[in-house]
Order: structure tokens, then sequence, then C-alpha cells
């Protein structure tokens, strides 16, 4: 991707609800470490039915753009091109205008759950759990086809998920078995376990940590931690957090953006720890 180069470039994260986002906070870190002092990265509440507007009235100082919910999906149609990774789950969560004014569209997500992984340690393993069969879920599938050399175990409520997440395996050429929600506790006991849902929905399987966990991914980033995580790391498990993930993606997104490499990981993450411990 080739991102245009002026002094004055703007960017921003778009999505409903959007006063949560950590994006402006991470993004304007990298932008004063890089030295990019003409360049601004704002929010904008923007829903599916306004997106199409929102997108044609960009000019062109804009740079690119971060999508969260729920428009990683509804913005595919508006772009010139998606990469291999976005089209591989139907979701982009950025886009980069380029310097002939095409519109490129890329998934930071699953190479970011990667790498946050990887700086913990975890380069390969033989099996993984998931919990949860949301947007998020099947990214983490994407993710784990990367280094899972083995089966997949999806825990999910209803039998439309379950379905829904073997046809992502067979999508993505992950091995995928589906359980019961019911029987969650039993994810605990895997090599890797990634927890994709929604804030407070783990809280109960907290009790069934094992005596010795090996590495839950918690995507949640706030609060911080989940009672599952605090869990784990009190029986000496490693985590990762939704901040990692985070960091990285932006990480990612910041690159392309701006066409300067490497971005600065270290600062945006200290942004991003400042920013949740003053919520």
């Amino acid at each position: 991707m080739t991102p245009v180069h002026n002094d004055a470039r703007r960017a921003a994260v778009l999505g409903k609800p959007i006063g949560h986002s950590l994006s402006p906070v991470l993004h304007r870190a990298a932008y004063d470490e890089l030295g990019l002092s003409g360049w601004s990265y704002g929010r904008f509440e923007v829903d599916e039915a306004g997106l199409p507007g929102f997108v044609a009235g960009l000019g062109p100082e804009w740079a690119g753009l971060s999508l969260t919910m729920p428009l990683k999906r509804a913005v595919i149609p508006l772009l010139d091109e998606i990469s291999e990774t976005a089209a591989s789950v139907d979701a982009v969560n950025t886009v980069v205008f380029t310097e002939d004014g095409r519109l490129l569209g890329d998934n930071t997500d699953i190479p970011g759950m990667v790498a946050a992984l990887r700086e913990h340690g975890i380069e390969q393993v033989e099996s993984a759990a998931v919990l949860g069969a949301g947007a998020t879920a099947s990214s983490a599938l994407a993710a784990l086809a990367r280094i899972c050399t083995g089966e997949v175990v999806a825990y999910v409520r209803s039998a439309a998920r379950a379905a829904e997440m073997r046809e992502w395996g067979e999508r993505l050429d992950v091995e995928v078995r589906t359980a019961d929600w019911a029987d969650a506790a039993e994810a605990l006991r895997a090599p890797l376990v990634v927890a994709t849902t929604p804030a407070g929905t783990t809280d109960a399987l907290a009790a069934a940590v094992p005596e010795r966990p090996t590495t839950l991914f918690d995507v949640l980033y706030d609060p911080w931690p989940t009672e599952l995580a605090a869990r784990w790391s009190m029986f000496g498990g490693a985590v990762v957090s939704g901040l990692d993930l985070l960091v990285h993606q932006a990480v990612l997104q910041v690159e392309q953006m701006t066409g300067r490499t490497p971005a600065p990981l270290d600062a945006m993450r200290r942004a991003g720890e400042k920013a949740l411990a003053e919520r």
C-alpha cells in the first residue's frame, strides 16, 4: 500500500458507538514519536447507513481510516481493492488512501493477534480453544490458521453459531470442532485459550481455572483485568490482553497509513496504558 505524503494529513476511526475507542490515543502517540506534526487523528460516530456518504465526502488530505463495529463488512463495497487477509474473513478494519485516489482495505486484527502472541513467546501451538463465535472469533480462527497445527475447539451457545464456526474453519483451513457453552470450563485446559466474548461473559469461568494454566488471550481491554484474566494470572498462567492486540493492530495501521516503519510500539502501548488508567 502506498500512502500519500503531504505535511497536513488526516486519519480517523469510525464506528458506532465510538466514544470508547483508544485508537486516537495510540495513533496520535505514534505521530508524536515519528515527528509527524502535521498529522491529525480523530473519531467519528458513523453507522452503516451513513458510511457511504461519509467516505464520499473525504478530501485529498485524508490518509486512512480505522474501522470498528459495525462497519468492517459494510465498507467493503466502497473500496477499490481488499487484501487477501481481509477477504479471508470478509472484514476490513483499515482503509488506506493512495496517491491516485484509490481506497485499499486490509485487516490488521489478524496479524495483530499473531504478533501479540509472538511477543509473549507463542509461536506455535498444537491445539487451541476459542470462547465465543462472533466476528472476533472468526478473526481468531484466521490467526490460529497461522500458528495452530491441530484442532481448534469453539465453545458456542447455539447450533447456528456452531455451524458458522465450522464453516469458518473450512474456509480458513482450520480443523474446528464445536462444543456447547455449558462445557466451556473444559476449554481452560487447552494449550491456548482465546476469549472473544463481551465483558462479563467469562466471569463465571474464573473459578474453573486449572492449577497450572497455560496461555489466555482475552481480547477485552476495558475493564481490565477480566475476572478470568485475573484468576489466570494469579495461578501463574500467561495472559495476552486486548490492549496487546489493539496496539499491535494499530502499529500495522500506522505503518500503512504513514509509510513510516517501524511504528513506535512501546510509545503507543504506554499511551494506551495511561489512557486506560485514567478512565
